[in-house]
């Protein structure tokens, strides 16, 4: 009998924190499918990644390569563009509510910080997700016509989302902390190019400290087996990690603004 009642409280709250989430999560998708913006970052990701992979693929300065070396080129650059356009996106998700002062209405409704900003991820994951989708036809081209497998195609899309969603994560901590958008992109931009510059510098660098600066960086090491169809865990908990520690300080930073 306790145990019943223990339990109940417990679903119906997760229940009620679903139903937030998913709430704030349509509302923010439906917000990018009617901005220019996001189909500005769409069209603009398309294109160069698909100008980028004619020109190593196709083109008549690409060469003869291996059909795995023109996959890999592939997932190395578009890898590049998904950041770039995570950071895009993500700015706007927490300074536009406080541009519209409606982040204020949101403060006083029942949704905890958590909803809000869980919801805020997944509606930028979803849609930067369907952006990554749409360049599936040029890895399908190199399948077709060279020898690749799909576990290959699988294994490197997976390392994009999760590269994506760690960047979103970043972008999303840097929307919290500011509401002028362009200070919210430079915050997103620095520290997402940190990330990616800790590779080259762990070079430079001794050990131990060039271990660690290794491990924490966000594309050389970790994306590397992504890109040869290679699947290690640790990759996989290196990026999941990531997106956990920024969106759990979006929203302390939440929190921490709600008494302010």
């Amino acid at each position: 009998m306790r145990a019943e009642r223990s339990w109940k409280p417990s679903s119906s709250s997760w229940c009620r924190d679903v139903r937030a989430t998913w709430t704030i999560f349509r509302r923010e998708l439906a917000a990018y499918l009617a901005s220019p913006l996001g189909w500005i970052v769409a069209a603009t990701v398309l294109l160069i990644d698909g100008l980028l992979f004619y020109a190593q693929a196709l083109g008549p300065a690409a060469g003869e390569r291996l059909s795995a070396e023109v996959l890999s080129r592939f997932f190395w650059t578009t890898s590049g563009l998904v950041a770039i356009a995570a950071v895009a996106l993500s700015v706007r998700l927490l300074v536009e509510e406080r541009q519209l002062d409606t982040l204020v209405l949101l403060n006083t409704s029942p949704v905890r910080d958590r909803e809000i900003v869980l919801g805020k991820f997944l509606s930028a994951f979803a849609f930067l997700g369907g952006i990554t989708l749409l360049t599936l036809y040029m890895p399908l081209l190199v399948m077709v016509n060279g020898k690749i497998s799909a576990g290959q195609i699988a294994i490197g899309y997976l390392g994009l989302f999760l590269i994506g969603g760690a960047v979103l994560a970043v972008g999303v901590f840097a929307s919290s902390l500011t509401r002028h958008p362009l200070l919210a992109a430079a915050i997103g931009a620095a520290l997402t190019g940190a990330l990616f510059l800790f590779w080259p510098l762990s070079f430079v660098l001794d050990p131990p400290l060039s271990r660690v600066i290794a491990g924490l960086s966000i594309h050389g090491r970790h994306f590397a087996g992504f890109q040869v169809g290679v699947l290690h865990l640790r990759d996989v908990f290196y990026y999941l990690a990531i997106t956990f520690f920024f969106l759990l300080l979006a929203t302390k930073v939440l929190e921490a603004k709600r008494w302010e």
